[in-house]
């Protein structure tokens, strides 16, 4: 098997625009972990909002990664192997910042929002969780005195790009990236997907060499350049596409294409 441990992305890469997981797929991770491959999804999304889809795929034990990289949970379990977030008040100073935007704070796996929109129906709809509105996000955050896995931006395509750039004025404590084309997401400095690989290939006893990473998005880009080797969906953005192996979109069982490739000698 030329890759032992294969990451995956969830939304947009294994997951089809109608929000179902094709038979293929599923049936190339079975295969995959009948051989012996260990198989891991790397989600932006709350654990609560991952963990059932996961047993569409047959995974009912191993490691889920979610809040792109911050949290790593036991699938069986619900055990948190690892817990990363923002202090109270670094977390309200990146909504204050945001201004007017529709923002999500995310706290103990609790959904926060400043505001109740058709925006925040599709991700309720999407993601299958409830978001508690809290109007004064920053002021909540504070009073709540929690650690924050991330703040997330809902916004228009065509807004994205330039509020990206100015997401980067806020200071090396910040990381800004991207999930899809309506959202900007801030976390903690230096949580990744890239961690996912490190802490992963660590506990399974693998090199770096052994991983496979498959993505669509700019938070895709630190895991498939950790990885040994790097795939990307024909969607993928074209970033992400230039640093990987591009192989069929969401739609075509891109996944399973991947993992036909990790499965060979």
């Amino acid at each position: 098997m030329r890759y032992k441990l294969f990451l995956s992305d969830f939304d947009g890469t294994l997951v089809r625009g109608d929000g179902t997981i094709s038979k293929e797929n599923i049936e190339a991770i079975g295969e995959y972990r009948r051989r012996g491959g260990i198989f891991a999804v790397v989600t932006g999304r709350m654990v609560r909002s991952i963990l059932p889809r996961l047993k569409e795929l047959g995974l009912k034990e191993g490691l889920v990664v979610a809040y792109q990289g911050g949290t790593i949970a036991d699938i069986a379990t619900g055990t948190l192997l690892k817990a990363d977030g923002f202090s109270p008040e670094q977390a309200a100073e990146a909504i204050r910042f945001l201004g007017d935007e529709h923002i999500h704070a995310y706290i103990d796996d609790e959904l926060f929002v400043n505001r109740s929109d058709g925006f925040l129906k599709m991700y309720e709809k999407t993601c299958g969780v409830r978001g508690r509105r809290e109007e004064r996000l920053a002021d909540f955050v504070l009073e709540r005195g929690r650690p924050v896995a991330k703040v997330l931006v809902m916004i228009p395509p065509e807004r994205r790009a330039a509020l990206f750039e100015r997401c980067k004025a806020l200071g090396e404590g910040y990381t800004v990236t991207a999930s899809a084309g309506f959202l900007v997401e801030i976390l903690p400095a230096g949580v990744s997907k890239a961690q996912a690989v490190d802490f992963l290939a660590a506990h399974y006893g693998l090199s770096l060499g052994e991983t496979a990473a498959i993505g669509d998005q700019l938070n895709d880009l630190p895991m498939i350049r950790r990885a040994g080797g790097g795939f990307a969906v024909a969607n993928a953005e074209e970033e992400v596409r230039s640093a990987a192996l591009i192989v069929a979109s969401c739609e075509e069982n891109g996944v399973k294409e991947a993992l036909e490739i990790a499965m060979g000698d």
